[in-house]
Order: structure tokens, then sequence, then C-alpha cells
């Protein structure tokens, strides 16, 4: 075959004559060398088959002698379950054994094997049960009757095995033979068959190869941003002439389409600038409407002056309740960001409930069950108190009956718990769910510090690398509800 007329043959096809027939002869030739293979060694197998028979048997009958041993000098009834097991296993490797009549030396010497294991067994059996029935004579002289019987089995199993072994290694060395040539053929094969292989794929492979190159340069040139590269003839019918085709048609196609895109860019950049002119003019906005707000630094150092002055007049109820909503901001301030202890936590809780107790006429019985050796343990900032004001917000400000809440520090295994349980309107299980996976959104206007319940979920997932800190519980409506936090040692 030229090369002029593999130029007008498919790819798919050159692929074909290169690989299918090669691969076709490969195949059958292993096939036949893999059946040949096989037949010697399912005979290598078949060769020592009767040495691990015998070994087997000469193992099964160490074991029942030491077993019967083992009874007969102890006399308990794990040896003897032990005696019965390896009975009951030499009696299965005796079964395996031929009832030939065959005149074969080995033939007559495994029939003599095996009808004196028979006897064997029955003088075995005879000893046990005479030691179980106490009658010490009778079950010595059958041991000895029993031992000098082992003595003759296993020297007649060793005897023999030797014998087949002898015979199995000559017939192994005649099939290891025959193994070795057929791995010789089997490596002449594929080396007749390999340099086939490999003119067949050198004659396709330079009608492909020659177009490739070319096409590869082309397109590395046009890679480098060069359009107005020499484009490779195209001088065959086969998928590489196509693929040459295709990419002489898409680098036109891409020169004419970056003009546009330069033109289409100078225009967008254009946007883009007025766009950024914009929005300067809207964050300016937005930073002027910060400035505008109060500065919580500033707030606090107002509220300490508020403090001194209501101290000075002598309005100690005033001086208290401005120094509490100080010590508030301080917090905010000073913690925003930090790890705190539980107690710093429980500080700030108190000032909150003080707080709201003074502006709502002291309406929140608040309660704590603490224990105090457990308040050293960290946990981040700001998580207690929007827990609270969560609860006075949503559970208990609009109830008719007395407003309780209940703060507990308490252990449980390797957890340190913080329970906040409120007597409000509760929750149903549905809002709960949406809470604990971040999903619950409240049209709610009521007042807040701005760190809401998801956003301490959140934190305490982060903090401590678990997605199971924090739970919420309610019984259902108007039985309150409670949520405890599960904090690791």
């Amino acid at each position: 075959m030229t090369k002029e007329k593999l130029k007008s043959i498919s790819l798919r096809k050159k692929m074909i004559i290169a690989f299918f027939l090669p691969t076709i002869i490969l195949f059958v030739v292993n096939m036949m060398l893999y059946i040949g293979t096989n037949r010697v060694l399912a005979s290598l197998d078949a060769v020592y088959a009767s040495n691990n028979s015998l070994s087997q048997l000469s193992e099964g009958l160490a074991n029942l002698q030491d077993a019967t041993e083992g009874y007969l000098n102890t006399k308990t009834s794990d040896a003897l379950e032990q005696y019965y097991i390896n009975e009951q296993a030499y009696s299965d490797l005796l079964s395996a054994l031929d009832d030939n009549n065959d005149k074969n030396e080995s033939r007559v010497m495994e029939r003599n094997i095996k009808n004196m294991s028979e006897k064997y067994l029955d003088l075995t059996n005879q000893a046990v049960e005479s030691k179980r029935g106490g009658n010490v004579e009778k079950y010595k002289s059958i041991y000895e009757e029993a031992a000098r019987t082992f003595q003759y089995i296993d020297s007649s199993i060793t005897s023999l095995n030797n014998k087949q072994f002898i015979n199995n290694s000559r017939s192994y060395g005649a099939m290891m033979g025959a193994l070795q040539t057929l791995e010789r053929l089997n490596i002449i094969t594929l080396i007749i068959i390999g340099l086939a292989n490999l003119f067949f794929i050198v004659l396709i492979a330079s009608t492909i190869a020659d177009p490739l190159i070319k096409l590869a340069a082309t397109a590395d040139t046009v890679s480098n941003g060069d359009f107005d590269v020499e484009l490779p003839k195209v001088k065959s019918n086969d998928e590489v002439g196509v693929v040459t085709k295709a990419f002489n048609g898409m680098v036109v196609s891409i020169k004419d389409y970056i003009d546009q895109l330069t033109e289409s860019m100078e225009a967008t950049r254009r946007l883009r600038e007025n766009e950024l002119i914009m929005e300067n003019h809207i964050k300016d906005a937005e930073l002027k409407y910060l400035q505008s707000q109060i500065n919580p630094h500033f707030l606090f150092n107002t509220l300490n002056a508020g403090a001194q002055l209501a101290m000075m007049e002598g309005a100690d109820r005033t001086n208290v309740y401005i120094q509490k909503v100080a010590d508030f901001f301080r917090y905010n301030i000073k913690k925003n960001k930090d790890v705190v202890s539980l107690q710093e936590e429980i500080e700030l809780v108190d000032i909150y409930i003080y707080i709201i107790n003074v502006r709502f006429a002291g309406e929140i019985q608040f309660k704590k069950e603490i224990n105090e050796d457990l308040l050293s343990v960290q946990i981040p900032s700001m998580i207690l108190q929007p827990i609270v004001e969560n609860s006075i917000n949503y559970g208990l400000r609009n109830i008719d009956w007395t407003k309780k809440i209940l703060l507990s520090v308490y252990e449980v295994g390797d957890y340190i718990c913080v329970s906040i349980k409120d007597n409000g309107i509760g929750m149903s299980p549905e809002t709960i769910e949406q809470i604990l996976d971040g999903s619950y959104t409240s049209n709610s206007k009521k007042s807040s510090n701005g760190v809401g319940l998801n956003n301490c979920i959140e934190r305490l997932n982060i903090f401590y690398e678990r997605e199971d800190v924090l739970d919420i519980i309610s019984e259902g409506e108007n039985k309150g509800t409670e949520t405890i936090l599960y904090l690791p040692k």
C-alpha cells in the first residue's frame, strides 16, 4: 500500500489497519499459548496433590495423638472436646483415601495406612471411654497399643510421602521443561508480532505526522498572538485534513473577531468609567451616612460623664443605671471580637437584665443556678446576651403572666451546659429547625443590638469546629423555650 493511497483513507481506517489485524493475530496466538500453559499448570498443580494429602493426614494423626494424650493426662471437658474434634478431622481425612484394589506398591501402602488408622481410631476411642469410666489398667494397656499403632502409621505415611515425592519430582521436572518451551515460544511469537505491528505503525504514522507537525507549528505561532502566519495547506481527505481546514477557518474568524472585540472593549471601557464615577458618588454618600451615626466610644464617654453628674447631684439610682449602661457599652467595645470566660458573659447578662428591668419596671424575674467551678471555660464574646435578648423580645414581651428567665450552668459528661430558659410563648418545631439550619428570617421590628441568633450559632460552630454546639427545645405554644449550649471542656 503506497503513501498516496494511504492519504485517501480515513484516519479511523488507518488506525484499524495499524492495530486491528496485529491484535487479532496476537490474541489468537496468545489464546493458543494460554490454553497450552494452563494445561501444563493444571498438571503441575496435580503433581504434588498426593504429597499434600499425606502431609495433612500426618498432621491430623499427630493432632489426634496429642489430643488423646491431653485428655488421658488431664481428664477435662475441654481436653475431651478437643479429642472429639481431632478424631472427626482425622476420620474425614481417612475417608478421602481410595479404597482401591490396585497392586501398585503405593496403593497397597495407602490401604494399609487406612486399615491401621481405623484400628488406631478404635483403640483411642476405647482408651478414652475407659478413662471416662475410671478403669485405669484397661485404658493404659489400650493406650500403649494405640501408641505403637500410631508409630507404625506415622512411619508408613512418612515412607509413602517420600516415595511419592521422588516420583512427583520427576514428573515435575518434565512438566517444567514443557512449560519453559511454551514460554520461549510465547516470547518469540510476541517479538515477531511486535515487529510487524511496528512496521504498520511507522508506515501509517508517516502519512499522519507530517501534516500534524505543520499544523502544530502554525497553532503555536497563533497561540503567541501572530494571526498573520501562513496557514498550512490541506493535502488529504482524512480527519487530519478536516481538522486543518477547520483550523484555517478558525484563525481567519478569530482575526476578524479580535478586530470587532477591540472596538467593543473600547466602548465597554468608556461605559465602565462612567459606572466607576457613579460608584464613587454612592460610596461617598455612604461614608457621610456612617459618619453621621453615633460613635460608640463617644456614647460610652458621654454615659460616664452622665453617671458622674448624677452622683454629684445625689441621684443614686440614676447613677447606678447610667453606670450599668456604660458597662454594657464598654463590654461591647472591648470584647466584641475577643474570646472571653463564661463568667464575663454571665456578668454581661446581669447588666443587661438590670437595664431591661429599669426600662420595664422590673417585670423580668431573672434567676441563676450556676456551678461556680465551671465559669472559667472560654467562649466567643457576645453569645449569651443576644440569646437572653431573643428570649425577651420573642418569648416574654407580650405575655400576660409573670415573665421568668432561668440561667443554669451545669456539667454533663465531657460538656459544660449553659441553659437559658424562659416561660414565654414557645416556638414551633418548624421555627426551631429553621433557626438551627440558618434559614429563619424575621420581619419583626423589635429592638436588637445587631448580634442575631444566627450570628451566635455560626460563631459557635466555627469556634468549636462542630455543628451541634447549640440546641433549642420548646414543648409547644405558651410552654416556654430553652436554649442550651454544649461547650466542650
